[in-house]
């Protein structure tokens, strides 16, 4: 098949989340399958030009926009280690810009432009270098246009009537909503309009109309992919979403296991596997040192590595913490987010000086410290589209305990103490109790069932989420949209 993959960031070259990691995964394992893979994305100014090989490709594309057309060009690289193409829209209004969304916290004022612009540009790229995709794979509300154009401007062009479409959904809480005048630059017109179309509560949605154009639709777990037909986490797309539940499938994300494995971490003084746990022992007491707390080999630490946001949970979670400090634990957290949240967990250290440490930042080598210094993972998220910290920690033989939602429902297997089955601690109502009550578990599992815990850790350290496996999940996605658009 030949599949050109629609995404406004690509790790390593431009990244906000975790869109960028599967975008920059998932294409080599397609590629290893045979498939003829190619990739688009804007030419953000924050993309290193020194750092990558990047050549012209194409000198200048026209691209029907508001009441004109707008021009760019296009640059080429390649995904590293790989030979799949990376095509870049170069349009220096929209897209040279150090970051990708916002500033200074708020988003840019012509989004709707920018990616109404860049949906189209990857339709008009096909035509400007004769690529023929068999899918049309579109990521996200910032490609969200894409399954619409190829039904509406381009129904009847040579190289794209075939062409099927895939609307991917990372995390529906982004949706792209803006005023409904701004649907001039998208030249759909005011006839699609509707509440079968674009409208949304008498406003414009770019993810709405890509899952309702799209052949078929994905998400990022099965559990997820329930989850969002229901009200509660539908975000007003719950019933649109039920439209499309035949079409709609969960794919678990895969790890990517070059950057988080203990046997070969970078980051870390001294290295470990699931046969010698020595090096998980050295970097416990480092991440005590970094974090100032007492080097102590005989208590559970309990780590966060996490945004410090409302859909992480972490208001519940500051109310459960008085209890949770009772408790003979550690408890460190690394993280940015919202402000309040900040001063609060930047605080505890001083309040529980024995007991907390805090970075309030981002640093990825302290990062791959915390996964492999730490007992616990925690993740009291209020929903968790697939979730990759649950994934990485396994590996390090770090336990998580987590709100069963989203992939973390579909990742972690609940302890069992009666016969020690499982690989982590689940808790299912997001409230103080709930989360005082699993911690509390998971620390007197660490005292009183350390045989349990041992054998818990080896199991999650020999499991694998692997994007090869993802791949023939999507490779078969990919035929039935291809069947059903040309059926």
């Amino acid at each position: 098949m030949k599949i050109l993959m629609c995404s406004s960031e690509v790790a390593p070259f431009a990244k906000t989340g975790g869109l960028a990691d599967v975008v920059g995964s998932l294409p080599a394992e397609l590629w290893n399958l045979g498939h003829d893979v190619r990739i688009v994305m804007p030419f953000h100014g924050c993309i290193d030009r020194d750092r990558w090989e990047i050549h012209p490709r194409v000198d200048t594309i026209g691209v029907p926009l508001g009441f004109g057309e707008q021009w760019c060009s296009v640059h080429e690289t390649r995904l590293p280690e790989t030979d799949i193409p990376v095509y870049l829209i170069e349009h220096h209004q929209y897209f040279a810009r150090v970051s990708l969304y916002q500033h200074d916290g708020e988003d840019y004022d012509d989004n709707a432009e920018r990616f109404a612009f860049f949906s189209r540009a990857c339709c008009q790229l096909c035509k400007a270098i004769d690529f023929a995709p068999d899918v049309m794979h579109a990521h996200d509300w910032q490609a969200g246009l894409v399954p619409v154009y190829l039904k509406t401007w381009d129904a009847d062009h040579p190289l794209l009537y075939n062409t099927a479409s895939v609307m991917s959904i990372h995390n529906l809480g982004y949706q792209g909503v803006f005023p409904k005048d701004q649907i001039i630059h998208s030249q759909l017109g005011w006839e699609r309009f509707t509440p079968d179309g674009l409208e949304f509560y008498d406003q414009l949605n770019y993810l709405k109309p890509g899952i309702l154009y799209a052949d078929k639709v994905s998400t990022v777990s099965p559990t997820y992919a329930r989850e969002i037909q229901l009200p509660e986490h539908g975000w007003a797309l719950d019933g649109v979403l039920r439209d499309r539940s035949a079409d709609l499938v969960g794919i678990l994300n895969g790890c990517d296991y070059r950057e988080w494995d203990p046997s070969s971490d970078k980051f870390l003084e001294r290295r470990f596997d699931a046969g010698d746990l020595e090096g998980k022992r050295y970097c416990k007491a480092q991440l005590q040192r970094e974090m100032g707390l007492p080097v102590r080999e005989n208590v559970p630490i309990v780590g966060m590595v996490t945004r410090l946001a409302y859909q992480k949970g972490v208001d519940v979670l500051a109310s459960a913490l008085p209890r949770i400090f009772d408790m003979d634990l550690q408890f460190v957290v690394l993280g940015t987010g919202e402000v309040w949240a900040h001063f609060f967990y930047g605080e505890l250290p001083s309040r529980f000086p024995d007991k907390a440490g805090a970075f309030i930042g981002f640093d990825l080598g302290l990062a791959h410290l915390v996964m492999a210094g730490c007992d616990y993972l925690l993740m009291p998220s209020r929903y968790e589209p697939c979730g990759l910290s649950q994934l990485a920690s396994k590996r390090y033989g770090t336990l998580p305990i987590v709100r069963a939602t989203g992939g973390l429902e579909d990742t972690v297997a609940n302890y069992d103490e009666w016969t020690g089955d499982g690989d982590g601690f689940k808790f299912y109502d997001l409230s103080p109790g709930a989360i005082g009550d699993s911690i509390g578990w998971a620390v007197s599992t660490f005292y009183d069932r350390p045989h349990h815990l041992e054998m818990m850790k080896d199991r999650a350290m020999r499991q694998r989420y692997l994007w090869s496996d993802a791949a023939m999940r999507y490779e078969e996605l990919y035929g039935w949209a291809i069947e059903r658009r040309r059926s």
